[in-house]
């Protein structure tokens, strides 16, 4: 099994439209750890995110991820930017978890099909293999989509709100398989909103404001001082970018940026 990367960040700028959405953050998330990125809308969490993965290119400094491709690692994006209107079954979409090792046009292995029908038993969903994807609940979905990041076996897995609109009850259970996921050795990192939430579970959290406000135990790096230093740095990037329209273009384009 591949060996869990530590990740790098160096100087790292990430612009969009010519403004920096993340501005010179440095620093490192080790190997086999949980991390959450936590900050106002429209500080750039999901947008460093997405950077990690290699969807958005860095306008200057470096990701290193030791030499492992982010291909190679998991990644959830915010599930109102998946698709469900196509006609796939609970299987079909957890079977896409299997495609990093069988490529895009590779069979699906029998082997492959038993551990999904695993993976979607281990989220609560046994029974709905061949159900439409589309007539599926908002925690019955967040389940599928977590079977796919089993499946998929990955060292690294990147979270952007995944449980956003979800019951107490689904996000306690769908946390236990990020716990279970750390003490795998794995890395898990989290874009996350409630800071309740956070400090329950999370031991580590990079707190950004586009630029770097704190990074490392939560309880410090959560602290009321820091959390006010974020909303007021948000508020002066978004003056200084354009004041109320830039404000309406975060929330419309990038509302847990």
């Amino acid at each position: 099994m591949t060996p869990t990367p530590a990740i790098t960040l160096t100087d790292t700028i990430v612009a969009y439209r010519r403004l920096p959405a993340v501005h010179h953050v440095s620093g490192r998330f080790e190997a086999g750890s949980l991390t959450a990125i936590a900050g106002p809308n429209g500080a750039g969490k999901s947008t460093l995110l997405k950077a990690i993965m290699g969807l958005l290119p860095l306008s200057e400094g470096r990701i290193d991820t030791q030499g492992v491709t982010p291909r190679r690692f998991a990644y959830l994006p915010q599930v109102p930017e998946i698709d469900r209107t196509f006609p796939l079954s609970v299987l079909q979409t957890v079977l896409f978890g299997a495609w990093p090792r069988a490529g895009a046009f590779g069979a699906v292995s029998k082997v492959d099909r038993e551990c999904a029908l695993a993976c979607i038993a281990n989220v609560g969903l046994s029974g709905y293999e061949h159900a439409p994807i589309a007539a599926l609940s908002t925690g019955q979905w967040h389940r599928v989509l977590f079977a796919r990041l089993i499946l998929q076996d990955a060292r690294v897995i990147l979270l952007d709100e995944p449980f956003a609109a979800l019951d107490e009850r689904t996000t306690e259970e769908l946390m236990t398989l990020v716990h279970g996921w750390h003490k795998e050795g794995r890395s898990v990192i989290a874009v996350l909103h409630d800071i309740a939430l956070i400090r329950k579970h999370l031991p580590v959290t990079l707190l950004i404001a586009r630029e770097l406000v704190a990074w490392g135990p939560t309880q410090e790096a959560l602290s009321d001082a820091n959390l006010e230093r974020a909303k007021a740095m948000t508020d002066r990037w978004a003056r200084d970018a354009g004041g109320p329209r830039q404000r309406r273009h975060d929330h419309a384009g990038h509302a847990h940026a």
